[in-house]
Order: structure tokens, then sequence, then C-alpha cells
């Protein structure tokens, strides 16, 4: 395996428009068997929008969702999350996950961010309906069993969750068919430190955890999440466009536009981080991809940090050493992942 060399999946070409993809996307999802997922997230204005994204797709049966603390505490996420089922009109069950980190001091909620309710200060009342008595990672380890080999986790918060449905269940990695995860950082700077992305440095121990497990993980990192910019443009359209779920999305993303634009000092849009991982289920043919064991800092001035060797004989180094591969994107095709993104989201 050669760590420094990149894979490039495929391409359309440059005369792709929306329409061919939208075409394309049909007749892939008619061909394949709908695929089950579980999102795991902390809504927050992003995962509101990747839960929204994976509710478009035709070719995903979302088994469920579970919530844990991050971008707003568990209880808000977790209200979060049951406005965004309702306003689908399905029956998708919501788990309440984890309150706190496994070790480290949790950090306050990012309302600066992501507004005090989470979704970006739109106040939508309170859902009418509660969620389930099981927890989260009892939830996670459950649906496994029923379904082995069928559930594709998508990770979109904390690992919590995740690390914790591992202590629960020993089968449990081995009943998963995959992970897809955002979170991290390779060779760009972190987001809540110079080093560390915030999904990973709000629970390093958990993220090293699963990032160490013996099941097929991919991550969708801050190198990538950061090149994909929303605009405004792209969104008007999708609010006049797309019949239930337009003005939600407008609405709860003039606060996380505000915040790009007056904090980051981001220009043309806002980054579309979590539902980057919606996107690589998808098409993973928009992403470049490399593979390799990647560990988590745990401790220090480094917290959080994630790290894949640069070279072959680092695979030796002890904290690495016989630690299963993990896929990570390093590139993605901005044009066709913003066409199709805008495609999908304006679906009747």
């Amino acid at each position: 395996m050669s760590l420094t060399s990149g894979t490039r999946l495929c391409s359309y070409g440059k005369y792709c428009v929306g329409v061919l993809i939208a075409l394309q996307m049909s007749l892939g999802e008619a061909a394949t068997q709908t695929r089950k997922i579980v999102i795991d997230c902390d809504p927050g204005i992003d995962d509101a929008m990747a839960i929204v994204l994976a509710l478009q797709y035709s070719g995903f049966e979302i088994v469920g969702i579970s919530t844990m603390f991050g971008n707003a505490s568990v209880d808000q996420a977790t209200r979060n999350a049951l406005t965004v089922v309702e306003l689908s009109g399905r029956p998708i069950p919501v788990y309440k996950g984890a309150p706190k980190p496994r070790r480290i001091a949790p950090a306050p909620p990012p309302d600066f961010v992501h507004g005090k309710d989470g979704l970006g200060n739109t106040n939508h009342p309170p859902p009418k309906n509660a969620p389930q008595s099981k927890s989260a990672a009892q939830f996670l380890v459950d649906s496994a069993r029923s379904l082995p080999g069928q559930i594709t986790l998508v990770a979109v918060g904390r690992l919590t969750n995740l690390a914790d449905a591992i202590r629960l269940d020993s089968r449990f990695t081995s009943n998963i068919r995959e992970v897809i995860l955002m979170g991290g950082a390779f060779h760009t700077p972190g987001n809540v430190s110079p080093v560390a992305e915030a999904n990973i440095a709000g629970d390093p121990d958990a993220a090293d955890i699963v990032l160490t497990a013996p099941w097929k993980v991919t991550m969708l990192a801050l190198n990538t999440t950061t090149k994909v910019k929303l605009s405004d443009e792209i969104l008007l359209r999708i609010r006049d466009q797309s019949d239930r779920y337009g003005r939600f999305i407008w609405r709860i993303t003039r606060f996380y536009m505000d915040f790009h634009k007056n904090v980051n000092h981001v220009e043309g849009g806002f980054y579309v981080h979590d539902p980057s991982a919606i996107m690589f289920l998808i098409d993973p043919d928009l992403f470049t991809i490399r593979k390799g064991p990647v560990r988590v800092v745990t401790d220090g001035i480094a917290v959080g940090e994630t790290i894949m060797p640069a070279y072959d004989y680092q695979l030796e180094l002890p904290p690495w050493r016989g630690r299963p591969a993990v896929t990570t994107a390093t590139d993605v095709d901005v044009k066709r992942f913003l066409e199709t993104f805008e495609s999908v989201m304006k679906r009747k």
C-alpha cells in the first residue's frame, strides 16, 4: 500500500450539467438496492442540512437518527432532530445519546456558530413527538444486530455514541456495513485549535476508539469540506424550488452564513461540512481518496489532532503498527459536488 498516492475515482468531464447528473443518479438509484443508514448527529445547522439531504435522496432508507451533545446540548440537539423529522412527515425514530464526552471536560455549545437553539435562532416550536426511550448506543447495537452487515453509520458529530456502542457489544463493529464520518483535519488548520476539528476534539478518546476499531471507516475532514462553499445563489434556488424543505434551509442558514462571513471571514458562502458525509454516500466518485491508519491525540496541546502516516515506513511506528486502514478524502470535484447537492435538495 502506498500512502503517498491519491486516487481520483472518475469524472464526468467539464460538460456535465445538473440535468445529466439528476438523470444518472436516478438510473443508479433504480439499479441498486436502497441503502439502510443511521445518522448520528448533534443538530446543528449543517447536521440538519445533512439530514434533509439524506431525506431527499431516494436511494436511502433512514432506519433512525441518534443524537448527542456538540453543536447544542443533547436535549436541544434531540429536539432539533425531531423538528426535521416532523418536517419530513416520515415515521423516523430519534434516540437521545451521550450528554458529554467520555473523559475530557465538555466544551460549551458553540452558540456563536449555530445559535442558542442550534438552528440559527429560528426558534421553532417544540416538536410534537418525543425521542424513543432506548438510548442511542443501545439503538445502534440493536439495529446492527437485527440487520447485520446492512447498516451504514453516517456520523456527523462527536463519536461518543459509536464508542459507547463498541463498549456495549464486542460484535458491533462486525455487524456494521461501514462508517462514513465528518471529522478531523489533515495537513490543514483545525477549527477549534490550530490542529483540531470540533467533532474529533469534542471527544478525542471516543474518536481514537472508533478510528482504530476493526471496521470500514471513511473520513470527510476539513481539508476537503473547506474546499466547498454553499452560496446564497444556490440556497435561493433551493428555497424557491423545494416545497417541503426550501424555506427551512434558507431560514436556518442565515445565522450560519453571517458567522462564516463576519467571524471566519469566508467570502462566497459557507463550508459544507456535515452534508459532505452524505454526499460521499450519494456519489463517492466526487472525491479523491487515500488510505492509512489514523490515530487521535488524546492529551496535551494538540488534543484532537488526527494523524495519518505520511510514508510507508511510518506504518511500523508503534502508534500505527497493525492498525486498520481508514479511507480519507483528500480532494473533491467542487463543481460536480454543488451541482449534485442542488439537484438532490430540489427534488419534489
